[in-house]
């Protein structure tokens, strides 16, 4: 039987791969997205879900094009019958210095990390809304959401920015039954993170190794950590919790 239909953006690979079979284990249809280029990858996150008993369906689509994230909401209800879920997970980083940080560079960041999360947040709340029965939405903020870090300026104030929207949408989608939320993490291993580490010429194992350094507890998270936050985030006994940026950072 079940649990519902989530949508899960930026789903082929990391942070959204994780979210994707966390909630295919539990119970959930998925809808998989990402941009054109990652059809393929696409492809085998589907097989993987399928695998636990779940249906999977695949629709490629930029988030942050606003027709884009209206015809991922629509071909997902045509394919799997509704919009339970909706996971904000994809987006973009870059680092450079303040100074050489273009103003193509930071609309680029921007334009994906927070219309993008905007226009999910809106056509996912529109669905849920005509569907009448509530629904989970959850965005992807980070660390740099909560304090600076150098080279990051553009996606950090991208993830400042999803703070913000999560915040208001809480409050305008609440009186639907819709919850929304985010979460947070330090640097986790994933492609992103991956090349992150080789923007500041550093190889993966002494950039987590730095990452270890800074936390409280023995051991770096991962993306199963993020997907096991947002699993709560979805559930029925987080009903109370929403407006909330979650801080995964093992006490950093």
């Amino acid at each position: 039987m079940s649990t519902g239909v989530a949508i899960v953006t930026g789903s082929a690979q990391g942070i959204g791969h994780a979210v994707a079979l966390r909630l295919a284990k539990g119970g959930y249809d998925i809808a998989l997205n990402d941009i054109p280029s990652q059809a393929t990858l696409l492809d085998s996150v589907k097989k993987e879900v399928e695998e636990v008993g779940r249906k999977a369906f695949v629709v490629t689509g930029d988030i942050s094009v606003e027709a884009d994230v209206e015809r991922v909401v629509e071909e997902s209800v045509k394919a799997l019958g509704e919009v339970n879920v909706f996971v904000a997970n994809a987006g973009v980083c870059l680092a450079k210095p303040f100074l050489e940080t273009s103003t193509e560079d930071f609309d680029r960041i921007l334009g994906i990390n927070v219309r993008g999360t905007f226009l999910c947040y809106k056509y996912a709340a529109k669905q849920m809304i005509k569907q009448g029965n509530g629904g989970r939405i959850v965005g992807a903020s980070s660390g740099c959401g909560f304090s600076g870090v150098p080279y990051l300026s553009a996606y950090g104030a991208s993830k400042w920015a999803i703070r913000g929207l999560t915040a208001t949408a809480a409050l305008e989608f609440g009186p639907h039954g819709i919850t929304v939320n985010a979460y947070a993490p330090s640097a986790v291993p994933t492609p992103l993170t991956e090349n992150l580490a080789k923007s500041f010429g550093l190889d993966t194992e002494t950039f987590f190794g730095a990452e270890e350094g800074r936390i409280a507890v023995p051991k770096n998270g991962s993306a199963d950590d993020v997907a096991a936050l947002v699993s709560y985030f979805v559930s029925k006994e987080a009903h109370f919790v929403t407006g909330q940026t979650v801080i995964l950072d093992g006490g950093r």
